[in-house]
């Protein structure tokens, strides 16, 4: 079955609040589906100096950290989009560089689940460079 992103670039704070209302109201919640993954352009820029990517505010004005709250009080679990490379494939930051800075963002925005995709890579091996990311972000005991 075929991966949708129903959002696109147009992901923004408050689809995401109502659809994590609809799976409760709906009751899809209590038939099982328990996430919400946020896909790619959620992202703003990282800063130069500390490295730290931050979320698009424009997109996301209360920030990921809140909606993660927001999200978690419904009693489903969050997860957000990410790449191994220096872009994602929709060509916003990705974590190539800054593994260790994203696991340790993504655990403070309390973070359950990362997508981890595969575009823009720096020619290395494949496995290698994914394996590497993820056992950063599981080291922070957060996501899976």
């Amino acid at each position: 079955m075929e991966q949708l992103n129903p959002f696109g670039e147009n992901v923004n704070e408050r689809v995401i609040r109502e659809t994590a209302d609809a799976m409760v109201s709906s009751g899809l919640k209590d038939a099982g589906f328990s996430y919400i993954v946020i896909d790619d352009y959620w992202q703003g820029t990282r800063d130069t100096v500390t490295g730290v990517l931050n979320f698009n505010p424009e997109r996301f004005p209360s920030g990921i950290k809140a909606l993660a709250d927001y999200v978690h009080s419904k009693g489903l679990k969050i997860g957000i989009y990410s790449d191994a490379g220096t872009m994602t494939c929709g060509d916003q930051p990705g974590s190539f560089g800054y593994e260790e800075n994203d696991a340790k963002l993504f655990a403070d925005w309390s973070i359950d689940y990362l997508k981890y995709d595969y575009c823009h890579c720096p020619i290395m091996d494949q496995k290698t460079t994914i394996t590497n990311g993820n056992n950063k972000i599981q080291n922070h005991g957060r996501c899976s």
